[in-house]
């Protein structure tokens, strides 16, 4: 296994401790979903390549990010990432966002920045929510990690179709509930809700979509619906029997997807 190092990162309000490995291009910028952290791509970093250059970290006001000072919406987690890549001078990279990751990827991708080779969406938030996105819902899903009891209800009713291993639930659970307070209401209550269609209208880099087949957040449908006609040239993949949690559910199809991708882009 490639040696992993952490590094402070100095971002607007504070630090973000970075862990990289790797150092073969074009780098891999993991971003995790609402209640994960940089360890829900543990088992697809473990699948890559030692040579693959990978940078992840827990986005602002989640685990080791959770004293950073709000607002937490989705273009001061953009600049988050802008700001990480600045610092760390990577000068060719491909953002793979999770779920809000792919939101939050795509509002990166939107600003066309220097040396950005193409991102991946792995179960994304779609630019426009579908209509089942209500008020109500979002009332509701904003107290899906207000104990554990109710992160595992989540877990095994909603956000997965594979049952996860006895120990990477317990981390999934600790990650879920180590959040400030407003980063955790944020997301459910406005980031989903968002519009960022005339955004993704901007996005000019080679994307890859990722949907889990079982998906019950963001089914293969509502993604066709509600993200493909914003990225027409996307290509779309559905990987089978899995759930919202691909990091965790289907760690080889995804190591695999984004390690061809990253190496088509690096040619």
């Amino acid at each position: 296994m490639t040696e992993t190092t952490i590094t402070s990162v100095p971002v607007t309000g504070g630090a973000i401790d970075v862990r990289r490995q790797g150092r073969g291009g074009p780098t891999l910028v993991l971003l995790h979903y609402w209640g994960g952290s940089a360890r829900t791509w543990d088992a697809v970093v473990d699948r890559l390549p030692a040579e693959r250059d990978v940078v992840r970290f827990d986005q602002r006001g989640w685990s080791s990010s959770r004293r950073l000072p709000g607002p937490y919406d989705l273009d001061r987690l953009a600049d988050d990432v802008a700001e990480v890549v600045a610092r760390l001078g990577l000068e060719r990279y491909v953002l793979a966002g999770h779920s809000m990751g792919g939101k939050v990827s795509q509002l990166v991708a939107a600003r066309r920045p220097s040396g950005l080779a193409g991102i991946a969406l792995v179960a994304p938030a779609p630019p426009r929510p579908p209509a089942m996105v209500t008020p109500e819902y979002r009332q509701v899903l904003a107290h899906a990690y207000d104990s554990a009891e109710n992160v595992g209800q989540a877990l095994d009713h909603v956000l997965t179709a594979v049952p996860l291993d006895p120990a990477v639930r317990d981390a999934v659970v600790r990650d879920s509930l180590a959040s400030d307070a407003d980063a955790r209401e944020e997301w459910p209550l406005r980031g989903i809700a968002a519009d960022v269609s005339a955004a993704a209208g901007r996005i000019d880099v080679p994307v890859l979509v990722l949907a889990g087949e079982n998906d019950q957040v963001e089914p293969p449908s509502v993604l066709r619906e509600h993200l493909l006609p914003h990225l027409p040239d996307a290509r779309f993949e559905v990987v089978a029997k899995s759930g919202h949690l691909l990091p965790l559910e289907a760690p080889d199809a995804v190591a695999s997807a984004l390690e061809d991708f990253a190496a088509l882009l690096g040619d």
